[in-house]
């Protein structure tokens, strides 16, 4: 049985379910938290340090806390570093320490004036500023005209195991608009004029930056840690700044990151994907923004019609991998399609194109696995038809060689009888008479088993004609007459009603035939063969009954 040209529509509608139930799947949570699992190993696997980095980290730790008398005396110890850092000229210094209070007695107004006048001796100072729920966090009066841009610090952790895979350049609260500490670090340390938006990127100075969406989110290429577990972000301590101040030599020409690290008074601590579970200090987090903006090196992601496209694109080849190909060529076939689509997002992301794992990786698995199966059971079933079919041909091929027999025997034995025996003219004609009559019977044998075999495979139209019912019946009865008289069989003809038939007549009389003369056969001699016919409705009820050994119910469901 050869397969259709064209998939059957309940393999199209198979293979549709899994597109949309793999495509439902990818923007679940499991989902999602899967392609994030994927994002992490791949970054993990593929992370490389730049060959410069161009931001250093200016730590209040633990050990400054400690011996600089913790967060009570911040602001005043922060003057006095910054007047060692601003001597070296770094590019750009940005603060990560909330300073949105002023202070409350005149010792810490005092402060408060010396760090204000410690700002201002900084070129390019970007101060931070938060949301909270009544809008921006803002620096406390005293400091916000020092800097030359505020930058938010707004954190962008993910929903659903926080972990900070990018930041939003921007973010918005009561209808103002702040640009990312990061961002606003490498504005002022490359100066080349405006920002310039777009809905899909932003562009400073030449470089455009894949950032689309409210937020303007952007994926940051975290420098990996050294094969300690240490951050390759350079951090130096406050403390050791103000002990040896020619530590400070670090800075120049540098962009400065100043934060607290201090594991007890940090202000936040997220995941990162190269942190394996470790808080890293939210300071370092914008030192590696900062850095994937100066080595431009960005993250783009796949947008949801490539991908939608993509899932269809698979499941279509699985689809005519297993509709057009069966066996070992056919898994083959689809376990290469399966390794390569779990291959493609690591080359994308070796060229910077985060693509997600989960919704194409189960459309593969699933489509390959429904139209393997399909094609299992087309293929059982067609086998078991085949067999069907190969057992039906054999009987027939059985049946007619037996038949052919009489009407063979018949006109072997009339030609034996003419070259052996001077027969009269008379009784010559007779005997060929026989001979061809025996031999339009079995021609006739011959046709009517091929035209059954044509109608089977389609090949032959039916003959429709509308006859009496006796012009089926008589011609059947004359033929089986010779072999009842045989074994003294007799047929009695009961009720036969003269009702019209519509029918391809020839097959018709065949089947008929076919009953007699198994009725004959399988009946012991000097018994008797009834045949009748009733008219039921719209339908001819024709029944042959024998006296025979009769049949089992397992040939019945044969017939």
């Amino acid at each position: 049985m050869r397969r259709p040209d064209k998939p059957s529509a309940g393999y199209i509608a198979a293979l549709t379910a899994v597109f949309l139930l793999a495509v439902a799947w990818g923007w679940t949570a499991p989902g999602t938290q899967i392609d994030n699992y994927a994002y992490d190993f791949m970054f993990r696997l593929t992370a490389s340090p730049p060959p410069t980095m161009d931001s250093v980290v200016l730590a209040f730790d633990d050990r400054t806390l400690r011996e600089t008398g913790g967060m009570s005396q911040l602001r005043s110890v922060l003057a006095e570093v910054l007047d060692l850092v601003s001597r070296q000229k770094p590019k750009a210094v940005a603060v990560d320490i909330i300073l949105a209070d002023a202070g409350a007695d005149q010792a810490a107004r005092e402060a408060d004036r010396r760090l204000a006048a410690a700002f201002r001796s900084v070129r390019h100072l970007v101060l931070p500023c938060d949301i909270v729920p009544g809008g921006w966090q803002d620096p406390a009066p005293v400091f916000r005209g020092t800097a030359e841009a505020l930058g938010h610090v707004h954190g962008g952790a993910d929903k659903l195991d926080s972990v900070t895979r990018q930041i939003p350049l921007q973010a918005v609260a009561n209808g103002r608009r702040r640009w990312a500490l990061s961002l606003e670090a490498f504005r002022l340390s490359h100066p080349a004029g405006p920002l310039i938006e777009s809905p899909e990127d932003i562009e400073l100075g030449g470089v455009r930056i894949p950032a689309s969406g409210p937020d303007r989110q952007m994926r940051v290429r975290y420098v990996p840690p050294d094969a300690e577990g240490r951050s390759r972000i350079s951090t130096v301590s406050v403390k050791d700044v103000l002990d040896k101040p020619e530590t400070a030599r670090l800075f120049r020409d540098k962009v400065v990151f100043i934060g607290v690290t201090s594991q007890s008074a940090a202000r936040d601590r997220p995941l990162i994907p190269t942190s394996y579970g470790q808080a890293t200090p939210g300071v370092e987090v914008h030192a590696h923004a900062y850095e994937t903006l100066a080595g431009q090196q960005f993250f783009t992601t796949a947008g949801q019609l490539p991908v939608l496209g993509f899932c269809a694109l698979l499941v279509a080849l699985a689809g005519l991998i297993f509709w057009y190909r069966d066996g070992w060529g056919a898994y083959s076939l689809g376990g290469l399609l399966v390794a390569s689509v779990m291959v493609l997002p690591f080359v994308l992301f070796s060229r910077n194109v985060v693509f997600p794992v989960f919704g194409p990786t189960t459309s593969a698995w699933l489509s390959v696995g429904v139209a393997a199966s399909y094609q299992h059971f087309v293929i059982r079933r067609r086998l078991r038809r085949t067999e069907a079919e190969r057992f039906r041909y054999q009987q027939a091929i059985r049946f007619v060689t037996h038949e052919m027999k009489t009407p063979l025997t018949a006109i072997q034995g009339s030609s034996e009888l003419i070259g052996r025996y001077n027969f009269s003219d008379e009784k010559r004609k007779q005997i060929a008479e026989v001979i061809n009559s025996e031999s339009k019977r079995l021609s006739g044998m011959i046709q009517t088993f091929l035209n059954v075999e044509r109608l089977s495979e389609g090949e032959m139209q039916l003959k429709k004609e509308t006859f009496e019912l006796r012009r089926l019946l008589e011609p059947s009865l004359a033929r089986v007459a010779p072999l009842a008289e045989r074994k003294q069989i007799a047929i009695v003809s009961g009720r036969t009603d003269n009702a019209l038939l519509n029918g391809d007549r020839e097959l018709m009389e065949y089947a008929v035939y076919n009953l007699l003369t198994n009725a004959i056969k399988y009946s012991p001699a000097a018994t008797q063969v009834s045949v009748t016919a009733v008219q039921d409705g719209g339908t001819i009820r024709i029944r042959v009954q024998d006296q025979g050994i009769g049949m089992d119910e397992s040939d019945l469901r044969n017939i």
